[in-house]
């Protein structure tokens, strides 16, 4: 028979650790308030295993830790998510269905965690709340839209939404990452060259000009300079550039500095246009899922403001909630966010909203706004291209140009 041990507050509100035996964790907890124990953790041991040396992880039912700490992966979540939507809707219950999704889990990471979510819903904490302690698994969108779902009591119609939702946005950045391809291998081609050109290229030009003893243009002097730099001191450079980088990361990661690159991403040309088409679609898509799967209307804003991602255009929207919450209409009270929703999108969702269908034409504007990105995307890229094209050769030219000018007034030097 199992053992679990525990750690539990007793009557005088001390605490106590033992170990018991059990047919299962709910069999467990029976038998501690039998005892007059209210449980602080209860840890199924694996068999086999000893108190010292060799115990088994906690709440992980024996798992290694070393396995358990590694990340599920998208794929794993979007099947588990599917998964325990079908089992939900065929009558099985949620701490039966994850006990089916850890047994049948394809990793073990994916299976101690599921496993962990069990636990947790067993002892008593709703599901939102036990995947709230996992948020490098669950976003905290998933979280609020199952914390909906169990408020209104169809729990399985949204995480059936919720995997519909992680499909299309899956397809979606797969689509960005394979349309930015092809340009990131061009600026990694440009760099390899100029660094060829300074390294091993400029020097032996260098050894000829030196010999003639005459003034070199300044743009020759920069490139020599430039090579020089990279060849002696190349290690204290890539050194350099790493720490700056870090620094920039450091910066990117702070709410002040996040907040200044996303304003300044928005008002780029082309990149800002794409970014709020994608956070329109996002909000969209979810707020239009939500609704339709029964969710009050103010609680999927909060939800859907959580998608878009970008934290000025989510500060934008919660203005638009909170007149939402004053009783506002959605369509009037967005339209102070015209960097999301232009003009059409807004006539659209007022009209909508006057015919009862707000649900249905927020997911056909996500659907719509989802293939002119895509045809956008295409022509970002297509811009792209030649404009990486164009640098490359930009950068050979001006090297060639630097070198060429001292050959072509050797004459000079010579007299």
């Amino acid at each position: 028979m199992p053992t679990f041990a525990y750690k539990a507050l007793q009557a005088d509100g001390k605490m106590a650790e033992g170990v018991l035996e059990a047919a299962g964790r709910p069999d467990a907890l029976r038998q501690m308030e039998t005892l007059g124990l209210r449980p602080v953790t209860i840890v199924e041991r694996a068999a086999g295993t000893v108190k010292k040396g060799n115990a088994a992880a906690p709440g992980l039912g024996g798992i290694n830790l070393n396995l358990a700490s590694k990340k599920v992966s998208a794929k794993e979540l979007e099947n588990f998510t599917r998964l325990l939507s079908s089992l939900l809707a065929a009558g099985v219950p949620l701490s039966r269905a994850l006990v089916i999704l850890g047994k049948e889990a394809s990793s073990p990471a994916a299976q101690a965690k599921w496993k962990e979510i069990h636990n947790l819903v067993v002892d008593g904490m709703s599901l939102a709340d036990a995947m709230a302690k996992s948020p490098e698994t669950f976003p905290r969108v998933y979280v609020a839209m199952v914390e909906a779902g169990e408020a209104g009591g169809f729990l399985d119609v949204v995480l059936a939404q919720i995997a519909e939702f992680q499909s299309r946005e899956k397809e979606l950045k797969s689509k960005v990452m394979v349309a930015m391809l092809y340009p990131s291998i061009l600026l990694v081609l440009a760099l390899v060259v100029l660094v060829v050109l300074l390294v091993f290229f400029i020097p032996k030009f260098q050894r000829v000009f030196a010999s003639l003893h005459g003034s070199l243009p300044l743009i020759t002097q920069l490139i020599i300079g430039a090579s020089h730099a990279i060849r002696q001191y190349g290690l204290f450079v890539a050194i350099g550039a790493i720490g700056l980088g870090l620094l920039v990361r450091a910066w990117f990661v702070s709410a002040q500095g996040k907040r200044a690159w996303e304003g300044i991403v928005l008002k780029t040309p082309l990149l800002g246009p794409l970014i709020a088409q994608f956070a329109m679609a996002r909000f969209c898509r979810m707020l239009g899922t939500l609704i339709g799967a029964g969710v009050p209307l103010v609680h999927g804003l909060n939800v859907a403001r959580r998608s878009i991602g970008n934290q000025i255009l989510v500060d934008a929207v919660a203005q638009s909630i909170d007149r939402v919450q004053q009783g506002g209409r959605l369509g009037q009270s967005l339209a102070d966010c015209r960097t999301l929703f232009p003009g059409s999108v807004l006539e659209m969702i007022s009209v909508a909203e006057e015919s009862g269908k707000l649900d249905a034409e927020l997911v056909r504007v996500a659907a719509v706004t989802e293939v002119d990105l895509d045809r956008n995307l295409k022509t970002a890229v297509a811009f792209v291209e030649p404009l990486m094209l164009f640098l490359i050769a930009g950068f050979i030219g001006i090297i060639f140009i630097g070198m060429l000018l001292p050959v072509l007034s050797m004459g000079e030097y010579i007299k």
